[in-house]
């Protein structure tokens, strides 16, 4: 198959061409400098999906609720893509992407879309590339882009910098409510779902999860170093069950509020703000270690070999290294 220019592929992701959307999306995936200029032109396109993102603990049920909250999406009428984040193996690199047989029942729908992506090494619960292809999902017209996580416990804060609306799932028998408070998964939280809700131990959890909410754990502002607590909303609990399809049609609901809390409010440019700042970083910080890379040999061998002497310190280093590449240039 003859290689298709990304310049091309531009005007037929907004046309919302499923084959051009996955080949832009392994693009920037893989960070192909050819898509570079494409993928900044699909940003200036974006900004109008709302962003959900879902996590929770491996065999919370996340991947099936995604599923089933899809398809209630589809039954009001909206399109909705799904970025499925699955870890990486540390030994081959590779991933099983199985995501998407839990949801192949999705398959065949032009309204929805599934992308399944590999952390490659990254963490933080999302992949490299993750918001890049959010805002090509974005970009082709889709009305919610929904980011699910790993599931990797400690780390899953990261998801709460990319999404406007955060989706914490929980489910009954997973371990200790003392680990969720420890993980800061509450504190993100702004919707709590609770899985499996057929289950005995199920009322258990929802009481724990709200008597841990009355007590004053509530969602943190995510755009400030300081916690700030978000007075506008009260993340509310939602027992579902995938198998029985209970719930779902409660937490769309949830999600829709709390869109609608976010823009009375004026919080919802406050998020996005939040958002850009941290792509600005993220991205300056992705520049610094191709630099960091290109210059190892040269100008990074000297200041490794005081620090191995410990003849400099690290941050002397550091501040020297800057300066070097700044006066160099490339």
């Amino acid at each position: 198959m003859p290689y298709i220019r990304s310049s091309d592929l531009g005007p037929r992701v907004l046309a919302r061409d499923v084959r051009a959307i996955a080949r832009l999306l392994t693009r920037a995936e893989s960070g192909v400098d050819e898509a570079r200029a494409t993928l900044d032109a699909m940003f200036a396109h974006a900004g109008r999906a709302h962003v959900v993102g879902i996590t929770g603990v491996p065999g919370s049920g996340k991947s099936t609720l995604v599923a089933k909250l899809a398809a209630a999406v589809r039954k009001t009428g909206r399109t909705i893509a799904i970025v499925a984040i699955d870890p990486s193996s540390p030994f081959s690199g590779g991933s099983i992407l199985g995501d998407r047989i839990r949801m192949g029942d999705l398959g065949g729908d032009p309204g929805v879309f599934v992308r399944s992506m590999a952390t490659r090494g990254a963490l933080g619960g999302i992949a490299n590339g993750t918001l890049e292809t959010v805002d090509v999902l974005d970009a082709a017209g889709f009305d919610i882009v929904i980011i699910e996580t790993v599931g990797v416990g400690q780390d899953e804060v990261e998801v709460a910098r990319a999404a406007h609306s955060t989706v914490v799932v929980s489910a009954p028998g997973l371990g200790d409510d003392i680990q969720a408070i420890k993980a800061g998964i509450l504190e993100i939280a702004d919707i709590h779902a609770v899985s499996k809700c057929d289950r005995p131990d199920a009322n258990r959890t929802i009481a724990d999860l709200k008597t841990m909410l009355a007590l004053g754990l509530t969602r943190l502002d995510t755009a400030n170093v300081g916690a700030v607590p978000q007075p506008s909303w009260r993340a509310p609990v939602i027992a579902t069950s995938s198998t029985r399809g209970e719930g779902v049609a409660e937490l769309l609901a949830a999600v829709d509020d709390h869109r609608a809390a976010l823009e009375r409010s004026g919080d919802i440019e406050t998020r996005r703000a939040a958002i850009a700042e941290r792509r600005l970083l993220a991205a300056c910080e992705a520049m610094l270690r191709e630099q960091f890379a290109r210059h190892r040999d040269g100008r990074l061998s000297p200041l490794l070999e005081k620090l191995r002497t410990r003849t400099l310190s690290p941050r002397t280093a550091a501040q020297a290294l800057l300066h070097e590449l700044k006066l160099g240039g490339e």
